[in-house]
């Protein structure tokens, strides 16, 4: 019997590659069980698609080009924009329950840098949730699947032929196991909690990218990382989120005396309207979400997630402007692939937000995260069918050490701090002596690595790009390039393709 093709995650990207492998055995490696710890199920926003009046697909082309800056892969735009239709239209064929207009079309609603009204929502901002709910009833009825559910990924299995043999696992009672595999997806997510500000989940703090640099595989541009502006000023860790629809409906960003805090511009690019919530916090004046007027009383049944969010914290929103401040949400780099996932290492792929395929360059468009996960697993689940790959014979593997919790919590305060909305030469550099004191003391552990090779792609890129903004380095490049890092964290740059 042939080996299975292995999947590794849970959210949107690999629950989806799995389902359209079928026929073919799949086993599903997920560290929590399904439905917890995916980031997928906190996605608010919607899934972008042109299908409102005057849109296209090639309008969605262009505006996931712009938000790049420079860094979007034109096939892979291209790829999404034409693709995402058809995967909403499957997800539809499986009970997902669209917003619809009178006419049974999907409602569109707009979000920052779309240049026309194109996001697809789900009972508000409930989109992530439903569409993972639904996932998992479908995979849990697969008979092509095998759930490992609990099982953490520690280190990949090289193998004679140079290759990906599969991985080593811990099941839920601690023991180490291997699992061998003709073919091995890597859908685990980014690397946003390594911040100690952020919207992800704290589990993702880029355990892929440290397996994948350890065998040798190519890591582009980590230190692209999306800082969504309107996180919740609520003390929690990881920080609820204040959706961009709010903003698409109408509500503005002010300061405590109720000023304007972008110039009228709430819905630029993100990058931008994160840097302004960062001054607004920083010269003292606050940074507030208002929806009283935009949303009001509609705010439990329009917004339920972000009602209740703040409901739990002691705000009404229906009364009071929301606190807010930029934390990180997304990353835009991650394990270099080709738009089918294809790594660098042989038999190894990555999907979903682990894998940096180019689409969303130096910063993601809003609500691409979710038609990105369907479009991409479906194409790396067809491009698997026909994979092919000589014989090979599994090699051992070691694990990393694990860095104690105190450790990882004073790493993420300072990637916050150094390695956030706004960097420094001074801060990169204090912030990589940091990393290194880490690492002589406690050895290379994922957390350790992936925090290296953001702080010194950080510090290589000497210009202002997308979510990267260097307070020294203020002006963008005339020339776009990529960066790529080798196994050792050394940091190079190369013309974008």
């Amino acid at each position: 019997m042939p080996r299975p093709i292995l999947i590794i995650g849970a959210g949107i990207a690999g629950l989806w590659t799995a389902l359209k492998l079928a026929p073919q055995p799949v086993i599903l490696l997920t560290g929590a069980p399904l439905g917890k710890g995916a980031a997928t199920g906190w996605a608010q926003g919607g899934v972008a698609v042109a299908a409102g009046p005057g849109d296209s697909a090639d309008a969605h082309r262009q505006d996931t080009l712009a938000a790049g800056a420079g860094l979007t892969r034109p096939e892979a735009a291209r790829a999404l924009a034409s693709g995402i239709s058809g995967e909403i239209k499957a997800l539809r064929a499986l009970g997902v329950p669209f917003e619809e207009d009178a006419d049974g079309q999907l409602a569109m609603g707009l979000e920052a840098a779309h240049s026309f009204p194109r996001i697809a929502h789900i009972k508000g901002d409930q989109a992530g949730a439903l569409i993972l709910e639904t996932l998992i009833r479908e995979v849990r009825a697969a008979p092509h699947i095998t759930l490992r559910e609990g099982w953490h990924a520690t280190a990949l299995l090289p193998a004679t032929d140079g290759g990906c043999a599969g991985v080593v696992a811990r099941t839920p009672a601690g023991d180490r196991q291997t699992i061998t595999a003709r073919q091995t997806v890597l859908a685990t997510g980014g690397y946003g909690g390594l911040f100690a500000d952020t919207t992800s989940p704290r589990g993702a703090r880029g355990q892929a990218m440290a397996m994948v640099a350890r065998l040798g595989g190519e890591i582009r541009n980590p230190e692209f990382v999306q800082f969504h502006p309107t996180a919740i000023r609520t003390g929690a860790d990881p920080l609820p989120l204040a959706t961009e629809a709010l903003r698409g409906d109408g509500a503005v960003l002010v300061d405590q005396t109720g000023r304007s805090i972008t110039a009228g511009q709430d819905l630029a690019a993100r990058d931008i309207v994160a840097r302004a919530v960062h001054r607004a916090l920083q010269t003292g004046g606050g940074a507030y979400l208002d929806a009283r007027r935009a949303v009001g009383e509609r705010f439990p049944d329009a917004f339920p997630g972000v009602f209740a969010a703040c409901m739990a914290a002691g705000i009404d929103p229906r009364r009071n402007p929301i606190p807010v401040a930029p934390a990180a949400h997304y990353t835009m780099g991650g394990i270099a692939t080709d738009i089918d996932g294809r790594t660098t290492i042989g038999g190894l792929w990555a999907v979903g937000e682990c894998a940096c395929n180019g689409l969303h360059g130096a910063n993601r468009l809003a609500s691409n995260s979710l038609a990105e996960g369907l479009v991409f697993g479906h194409r790396a689940a067809k491009a698997l069918r026909s994979a092919t790959r000589p014989r090979f014979t599994p090699l051992p593997a070691s694990e990393p050490p694990v860095l104690p919790r105190i450790a990882l919590n004073g790493l993420r305060r300072a990637m916050s701090d150094l390695a956030g909305v706004t960097r420094s030469e001074a801060g990169l550099r204090d912030l990589i002596s940091r990393i290194g004191r880490l690492q002589a003391r406690y050895g290379d552990a994922n957390e350790i690595r992936v925090a290296g090779m953001i702080a010194q792609a950080a510090l290589a890129r000497t210009e202002s790009r997308g979510g990267h903004y260097r307070e020294d380095w203020p002006q963008t490049a005339a020339r776009a390039i990529d960066t790529r890092l080798n196994p050792v964290l050394e940091a190079r740059l190369v013309a974008a393709e």
